[in-house]
């Protein structure tokens, strides 16, 4: 049985982590759990796993979450707040510490983890993105980072089939968000409304929009070459509108392998918290005795330039990808807010990375890439309000 600490638990993620606990009790426990500030939700669920500790990013919440624990009959559950609570839970040393927070927060719990010794089921592909290098430096043993983006998780599974030697390319799938086939002159007039209505997704505010501007693919991008060591000119992108197919590794023969499935998370959550292991009955399997068409189409760079933009930033390395991802975060909520439209976004965050050129960087602590982090986003804020 594993030792499990779920961070996000409330989120999609988290909450979809759990619904496998559930269902496979012989193989988990899981020991702690930490939340954005959803006390009741926290406290439910801490009283329904049995578990031993919780936290809660917003320590003006810690007096309601412990009335919430003892509402719920878990009133002796170890209770800590603060933005560091998450990283102390984190760095307890469960066997596998699966980070479902959004945003660069999630570092610091990444950090603990794999310094802890831990498996990182990681969901939170701004820490890899931002903190790559220590990251990387983090890691103790093969495969202590086992991804949880299902297209990641894909390619990890995917890998399998042939020695690193093998691989001529990865190739990252995206379903081309909500506005897929519009030109550039098309997107400038989208409401923030239309940006959150992923085609096959669930999902929160910040990754929704970057799905529809395909940031979010180029993070992906940035954390596939980091994760499977493939430099960058060998990652390509694909529009697979079903996105059943959830990406694929070509290898030097030109056989290509790919990862198919329904586009839910289920699996890549599953296989995070019991890698290399699969569980049964995870999800439901494809049923080929359907007749379907999947849609396969190359990614258009002119409407869509967030992707050529990650790969300019990954490939300069250092705290450009800080930068990149603190800009986009800041320019997203300045978008739903009314103040940026959304091709300014990405030009945005073009404008903030061509201005960091020009500063010193340190991507050699974590300290000097959260001022990078805070200078992107504090440059961000100028150019939006012009």
């Amino acid at each position: 049985m594993r030792s499990v600490t779920i961070l996000g638990s409330t989120g999609s993620i988290g909450t979809q982590a759990i619904d496998v606990v559930r269902r496979h009790p012989d193989r988990f426990r899981v020991d702690a759990l930490s939340a954005g500030g959803d006390v009741a939700g926290l406290a439910k669920q801490a009283a329904e796993l049995g578990v031993r500790a919780v936290a809660v990013a917003d320590a003006a919440r810690a007096g309601d979450l412990r009335e919430a624990l003892a509402a719920a009959g878990a009133a002796d559950v170890e209770t800590l707040a603060g933005p560091d609570a998450a990283t102390d839970l984190a760095g307890r040393g469960s066997d596998v510490v699966l980070n479902g927070i959004t945003g660069s927060v999630g570092l610091r719990p990444t950090l603990a983890a794999l310094e802890a010794g831990s498996t990182l089921a990681l969901a939170n592909k701004e820490s890899l993105v931002v903190g790559g290098p220590l990251v990387r430096a983090a890691v103790r043993r093969p495969d202590q980072i086992v991804p949880v983006d299902s297209e990641h998780s894909a390619i990890a599974q995917s890998l399998r089939c042939g020695a690193a030697a093998e691989v001529r390319r990865l190739v990252v799938t995206a379903s081309g968000g909500p506005f897929r086939g519009m030109s550039r002159a098309e997107l400038r007039d989208v409401t923030p409304a239309q940006a959150l209505r992923h085609p096959n997704f669930s999902m929160g505010r910040v990754i929704t929009t970057n799905s529809a501007t395909l940031v979010n693919k180029g993070l992906e991008v940035i954390e596939a070459h980091l994760l499977f060591d493939v430099p960058f000119s060998r990652v390509d992108v694909v529009v697979h509108p079903q996105q059943m197919i959830h990406s694929m590794v070509e290898f030097v023969d030109g056989s290509t392998i790919a990862q198919a499935g329904p586009p839910r998370m289920l699996v890549p959550i599953a296989l995070g918290l019991s890698w290399p292991d699969r569980l049964h009955d995870v999800d439901v399997a494809i049923d080929w005795t359907q007749a379907a068409s999947w849609e396969f189409a190359p990614l258009d760079d002119d409407a869509f330039p967030a992707v050529r933009l990650a790969r300019q930033v990954g490939e300069a390395a250092g705290t450009f990808p800080a930068v990149y991802n603190a800009a986009n975060e800041v320019c997203v909520d300045a978008f739903h807010d009314g103040a940026l439209g959304f091709t300014d976004i990405v030009d945005t965050v073009a404008a903030v990375v061509d201005a960091h050129a020009s500063r010193p960087g340190d991507a050699s602590s974590v300290s000097g890439v959260l001022a990078a982090d805070a200078w992107a986003r504090e440059r961000a804020r100028a150019v939006v309000v012009g």
